[in-house]
């Protein structure tokens, strides 16, 4: 297996050799490798926009993305949850190889940090050249273990997201430095999050020039709790509870955000040659779930496994090369978009991920490979481990889930670690996962069984966390 070095010292003989992998022709100038922007909303459910059946929150702009480009209907996030899903899709790995299985809290109260042997597609994309930033949050660890050391010339925003929770933070991190905000000081009001994410989003892209391609990872916390904005008057003639009116808000803010970011590539020339890339972390938390369907059709939410837990969003827009209008029903998971990310500027993935590039599906080309199947494994976290007299663990394996075709296994675990009967859904004929048919079916079951032990490495330190 390639060290983290060495592959990506291989990446610069590759490149040295002219570009020749699937994205990029032998010999072009750096100028005609797209520029790529990677937009992750936080806890936003795939029902939450207009292009996938929502009827309650306005979503123009990114409903226009959908139809400039291609639209996944059957898109997994990397985990049920915020830190592991991200590790999956940085990576290009599964949550049975990812360094992070669910949200957790070290006894220094932050993120436990993503090992800094991973490699991430920033420090792929950065090793060939491209200008790499990240604004929003990060949630893969604390300072000394944040964006900046995994690849990314410039990021500002939230370390860690029990900080992210606060939309109005009395500070912010800029490479690795915390930056104080007095309009929030003393809780105070008066800088809200989202718009300054915007505002370094803007001059990210201002300092853009076309003689050298951008990476720009966008993981804004919009719409995740607290779910408060400066501005719901969008809704304000909605007889809906206020939260529901700021969830709401929010998406439609972000939505009209994602229009700010469209234009100003079309000002600057750039619109024919940047990939946006839109997608979601997790599945919408219950309360949303119920009033605007917004893990439509779908069982289950944010922190479970069900189809409602981790289906999400993924559009993909890129002018000239995406047809219009273009919907894929195929199956793809967050893993997938390392490699295909990678395909697109024309570098090499690494050998060891479990991710399958859509490239070829992009740009409506035959597909050579699919995935055999997907998994999914989550710890949840005991928030209450260290009160007197509790006696749960502080994290224990919650669940594991298994696709494989059109089969969807799920097996969920106690805290003392013992399973419970395995569920078996047939999702061809019962998408909402409503009929467990493993009684019936005891050979798949004993497959998914067997892919669950083989999918997964006893190799995550804090997962299940031991003293």
């Amino acid at each position: 297996m390639h060290t983290k070095r060495s592959f990506l010292k291989g990446c610069g003989i590759i490149l040295l050799a002219g570009l020749g992998f699937s994205g990029a022709s032998a010999g072009s100038p750096a100028d005609e490798r797209p520029n790529i922007i990677l937009i992750l909303a936080d806890d936003m459910g795939y029902g939450d926009l207009g292009c996938y059946g929502q009827q309650m929150i306005r979503t123009p702009n990114i409903d226009a993305l959908a139809r400039s480009g291609i639209r996944f209907t059957g898109h997994y996030t990397g985990s049920t949850v915020c830190a592991p899903s991200r590790e999956a899709m940085l990576t290009g790995k599964h949550t049975g190889h990812t360094a992070i299985r669910g949200n957790f809290l070290t006894d220094e109260k932050e993120d436990p940090p993503m090992p800094g042997e991973k490699v991430t597609v920033a420090e792929l994309l950065k090793g060939a050249g491209y200008r790499t930033g990240l604004v929003g949050k990060w949630g893969l660890g604390g300072e000394q273990y944040g964006p900046e050391k995994q690849g990314f010339d410039y990021c500002y925003g939230y370390l860690d997201q029990i900080q992210a929770h606060n939309y109005y933070p009395p500070f912010l991190y800029e490479n690795g430095i915390k930056v104080m905000l007095p309009e929030n000081a003393d809780g105070k009001e008066g800088a809200y999050s989202h718009h300054l994410f915007v505002e370094k989003t803007m001059r990210f892209l201002d300092g853009s020039k076309k003689e050298q391609p951008f990476f720009l990872y966008l993981p804004y916390t919009i719409p995740h709790g607290k779910h408060v904005i400066p501005d719901n008057s969008a809704y304000a003639d909605k007889n809906w509870p206020e939260q529901l009116k700021n969830y709401a808000a929010m998406i439609s803010l972000l939505d009209a955000d994602i229009g700010r970011i469209m234009k100003v590539l079309q000002e600057k020339g750039l619109d024919k040659n940047t990939l946006i890339i839109f997608t979601s972390d997790n599945g919408a938390n219950p309360a949303f779930a119920k009033f605007f369907k917004s893990n439509g059709a779908s069982r289950g939410q944010k922190t479970s496994l069900y189809e409602g837990g981790i289906r999400g969003p993924l559009i993909a827009s890129w002018p000239g090369k995406i047809a219009p209008g273009t919907v894929s029903t195929q199956p793809t998971a967050a893993w997938d978009l390392l490699p295909t990310i990678c395909d697109a500027a024309g570098i090499k993935a690494p050998a060891d991920i479990d991710g399958i590039s859509l490239y070829n599906r992009l740009l409506g080309k035959p597909v050579v490979k699919e995935h055999s199947y997907f998994y999914w494994e989550f710890y949840v976290y005991n928030y209450g481990w260290n009160k007197p007299g509790g006696a749960l663990p502080r994290n224990w394996l919650d669940s594991r889930a298994v696709r494989l075709g059109k089969w969807k296994a799920v097996v969920k675990s106690t805290p003392d670690g013992k399973n419970e009967p395995p569920e078996l859904y047939d999702l061809e004929k019962d998408a909402s996962e409503t009929t467990n048919v493993a009684a019936a079916n005891p050979a798949i079951v004993k497959e998914m069984q067997q892919i669950m032990t083989a999918a997964t490495r006893e190799d995550a330190p804090y997962f299940p966390y031991k003293k």
